[in-house]
């Protein structure tokens, strides 16, 4: 029996943009009442728990993930009583609730900041990261933002200039501060007693910086480059050696630790972009002392080979020890996997075969909205752009309004979205309303029907949920590997291209398992897998 105050080891997390998700009230933006009207279809899916990305009071410059009030729902979204009631409502039909933390940063509206930029003596004035300009004025060092540009903004109250990993409206908490540290415990805290159930950490690597202020090196000719932004982007001409990952943030991750062990049964999941992604998502989840979980953008770029997803899984089982990571094709940040992997691809035959390769890994997995009905990235013009990244590196970078378009519930109008006849804050992409949830909802054949299929699957067996996995040699153009817990073992073997494959057994195997909709041929030790198929079988 699964151990409940262990639900995410192994569990699926469906993550929900609330903006994007279902408008209630007939206003064009997604809000927390409409989450919790369509909770029952996330529940009738097959995953554990949901995650919400930031519905907190927010000038919303950079959609939310800029909060100028930690404990309150912004009214974009409804009020804290609409919270408590999706929560009560999400735990009644089974369903855990993790939400966004976004605590390296604030907005610049937030009251901290507003106290902290006055002047160089008040009681917060050294909260944020703040240092005086180089002789001629310039900024203190060569850091960049994510978001284009230096990371400083000069600030004529203090003279001085403070610091910013993203837009300039989010100047950067200091962590080395204690009092800081504290109070963003005390956030998190606020939502714990509440109920919640874990939270998602925002650039959970970005909490501390060098001390010192030293500049970052070039990224070596031909060296590769971080998977953090997009290669169009300065930023990632740069080692990210002292603006992030700092070694102190170790300690942090275990005070936060120590607070998640009050509540039993509550989780954390850290997003990790980084030089080294995998060797710091080991780091930050080892010896059971920091976090529970992490991610890295090793499976949300663009290389999908079966040679590449072995690698990445070869290269984390190297450096794991005990770390147990969180994998996803897809979230609110990145092009929908259904495009960035499966360009050229059969439309529904792919992307039901790369979820049942991501639902058969060891570990825990996030699945992004409208990810089980195969969406392909949306088509956003330039004039209806929203997302500040994307406006700044348009056009070689489209920004990430393409992935954040609303679901789409009914082939009709705006989606069945909103009832109010108003447009969207973003369009609605045609291309995706034959997808829609009533389209598949009764379709056997459909990415939705396979979804739950393969959840279903992924319950049924503990040597998926989550047993250990050791990969297995199929041939260069399959993927292959053994999970394996207790007495249970499973070869799962998966083609994700589109031509047909054969491939040696690499063991003596014994009957297939059925149920997930995939076939095969076999004929004695070799197998054949037509395209976009799968087979599992127990050892």
């Amino acid at each position: 029996m699964q151990d409940n105050t262990l639900w995410w080891r192994g569990g699926v997390i469906y993550q929900i943009y609330p903006r994007s998700f279902m408008d209630a009230n007939g206003d064009g933006i997604g809000d927390l009442a409409g989450i919790t009207e369509k909770l029952d279809y996330v529940a009738s899916l097959g995953v554990d728990g949901i995650w919400l990305s930031p519905f907190f009071t927010s000038p919303m410059l950079d959609f939310g993930y800029d909060v100028s009030d930690y404990r309150d729902v912004d009214p974009m979204f409804g009020t804290l009583d609409d919270f408590k009631a999706l929560l009560a409502r999400a735990h009644t039909l089974g369903l855990k609730v993790m939400i966004d933390q976004v605590i390296s940063h604030t907005a610049e509206a937030h009251p901290w900041f507003q106290e902290s930029r006055a002047d160089r003596t008040n009681p917060k004035a050294d909260w944020y990261v703040w240092a005086d300009p180089k002789p001629d004025g310039t900024p203190p060092n060569n850091w960049l933002s994510i978001f284009g540009g230096p990371a400083w903004t000069f600030d004529p109250r203090r003279r001085q200039y403070y610091l910013h990993n993203f837009l300039s409206s989010q100047p950067d908490l200091n962590f080395h501060h204690p009092e800081v540290r504290q109070a963003q415990l005390d956030n998190m805290r606020f939502w714990l007693e509440l109920g919640v159930d874990g939270f998602r950490l925002d650039t959970v690597n970005f909490y501390f910086h060098d001390a010192e202020l030293r500049d970052n090196p070039p990224v070596p000719a031909g060296a590769a480059k971080t998977l953090g932004a997009p290669d169009a982007n300065p930023y990632t001409w740069q080692r990210h050696v002292y603006d992030l990952s700092r070694p102190e943030n170790l300690g942090f991750l275990r005070e936060l630790r120590a607070l998640m062990d009050e509540f039993p049964g509550t989780t954390t999941v850290g997003e990790i972009g980084d030089d080294n992604p995998l060797e710091r998502m080991a780091e930050y989840t080892a010896d059971g002392d920091k976090l529970h979980m992490a991610y890295t953008f090793d499976l949300l770029n663009a290389p999908h080979s079966a040679a590449y997803i072995r690698e990445v899984l070869e290269r984390f089982q190297r450096l794991a020890g005990d770390a147990w990571p969180c994998w996803a094709l897809s979230n609110h940040d990145v092009v929908r996997s259904a495009s960035r992997w499966g360009d050229g691809e059969d439309p529904i035959a792919y992307p039901k075969v790369a979820l049942a390769m991501l639902f058969s890994l060891r570990g825990s997995v996030c699945l992004y909205q409208g990810e089980e009905l195969g969406l392909p990235e949306a088509e956003v013009p330039f004039e209806r752009i929203q997302d500040p990244y994307g406006k700044v590196l348009w056009p070689e970078f489209k920004g990430r309004d393409g992935c954040r378009t609303p679901m789409p519930w009914e082939n009709a109008r705006e989606g069945g979205f909103t009832a109010g006849g108003v447009t969207p804050w973003l369009p609605v992409e045609a291309r995706q309303l034959p997808l829609a949830v009533a389209e598949q909802q009764d379709d056997a054949e459909s990415v939705l029907s396979a979804t739950r299929r393969l959840l279903t699957l992924r319950t049924a067996h503990p040597a998926l949920f989550d047993g250990d996995l050791a990969l297995v040699d199929v041939g260069e153009a399959l993927l292959g590997f053994i999970r394996e817990k207790g007495n249970e073992r499973i070869l799962c073997v998966f083609n994700l291209t589109g031509q047909a494959h054969e491939a040696r057994l690499p063991l003596a195997v014994g009957r297939s398992l059925e149920g997930h909709g995939f076939t095969h041929e076999r004929d004695g030790e070799i197998l054949c897998l037509p395209p976009y198929q799968a087979a599992y079988f127990v050892v």
